[in-house]
Formats: C-alpha cells, sequence, structure tokens
C-alpha cells in the first residue's frame, strides 16, 4: 500500500484534492477532524491537566484554548507534545485497518504534514498550491477571517514555495477544478504504475 501525504498552506485547496482523492477510492483521513475527536476524547484529560480553563462541558474548547495559546508563547509547544504522539498513533491504527483490508492507496490530509516531520511517515507527498492572489482571496472569504488572522495562520506554515519544492507531486488548484481531477488521475496512475514496476502488493 502507498501512503500519500497529503498537504498545502491554507486557501490553497487541500480539503478539495482530498475529496478527490476520496472519490477514487483511496481511503482519506483528515487529521483536523481527528483532532475535533480527540478534543471530545482521548485528549480531554492531558489537556485538561496543563490548560485546566480550556476544558468546558467535559470536551476541549478550541476558543479558550486558542486564547490561553494567544497568552502563553511556550503553551502551543506543550499542546503539540500532548496531542501529536495521540494523532500519530491514531494515524498508525488506521493505516493498519486499511492496509489490512486490501487498498492500494491511502491519503493522510495533514495541513502541517512537512512542519512537524510528517513526510518520514508516509511514502509520497501531494502538495496543494495556487497563485498567492487567489489564497489570499480565498482565505479572506471564510467566515470571521480577517487580514490579522490570515497572517497569523501562514506564520506558523511553511512557504509554498518551499513546500512545492519538497513534494513528490504539486497539484496546481488555481484553475478549474476538472484540471485539478485530471492531476489527482495522473498522480494514482503514475503511483499504481510505479508499484507495478516495483512488484509492490498491498
Amino acid at each position: 500500500m502507498i501512503t500519500i501525504g497529503l498537504t498545502g498552506s491554507i486557501g490553497m485547496g487541500k480539503s478539495t484534492l482530498g475529496r478527490f482523492f476520496a472519490a477514487r477510492g483511496a481511503p482519506l483521513l483528515d487529521a483536523d477532524a481527528m483532532v475535533h475527536a480527540l478534543y471530545r476524547g482521548a485528549a480531554v484529560d492531558p489537556v485538561g491537566q496543563v490548560f485546566p480553563d480550556a476544558i468546558r462541558d467535559g470536551a476541549v474548547d478550541r476558543a479558550l484554548l486558542s486564547a490561553e495559546i494567544a497568552r502563553r508563547p511556550a503553551a502551543l509547544a506543550e499542546l503539540e507534545a500532548i496531542v501529536h504522539p495521540l494523532v500519530r498513533a491514531g494515524q498508525a491504527e488506521w493505516l493498519a485497518k486499511v492496509r489490512g483490508a486490501g487498498h492500494a492507496f491511502a491519503v493522510l490530509d495533514i495541513p502541517l504534514l512537512l512542519e512537524t516531520g510528517g513526510e518520514t511517515r508516509v511514502d509520497v507527498v501531494v502538495v496543494a498550491s495556487a497563485p498567492s492572489q487567489i489564497q489570499r482571496a480565498r482565505v479572506l472569504a471564510r467566515p470571521g477571517m480577517s487580514s490579522a488572522k490570515r497572517d497569523a495562520i501562514l506564520a506558523r506554515q511553511m512557504p509554498d514555495a518551499e513546500k512545492r519544492g519538497r513534494a513528490h507531486f504539486v497539484v496546481d488548484t488555481g484553475g478549474a477544478l476538472e484540471a485539478a481531477e485530471r492531476q489527482v488521475d495522473d498522480i494514482l496512475r503514475a503511483l499504481a504504475a510505479s508499484a507495478a514496476a516495483r512488484g509492490v502488493r498491498g
């Protein structure tokens, strides 16, 4: 089985590409969705021990947690030390199930894949990319978004040019959706042909 790490900066169309991969039969795991689930489950107690004011109604309140992180610069590293191992364990368990089911591909949708060294845990890195003006328009169109908030998010993310330079495949999402879909098809065909040439099975 080939594990694809799908990533891209905010507003680059990564989630749309994830849907395209899933529509073609490649199981998809959304890292953000996994974190949301952890904040209602396994992460509640360990996060609560470090950030007690961020717990509300038996779950981690993301707004309260963000406020705490904004107040204390070291808080983000503390949070990541709690959450990242839980996410990696969940991803490993999911990948084992997908592999056991005999799938040829599995896709991990991880926003900070390259920033956190996650490329070492996947076989192929696919980066979603678009021109900066398109990215800006997409991001600022989101509910509750501002230029300051966008800049703060981008400050935590690797520059798009560097991500593209470290990718095995770059998908341009700046044009028509059909063009991006064709690029996804091309990637899957290339990976399948490579696996066949190497005699890879499941």
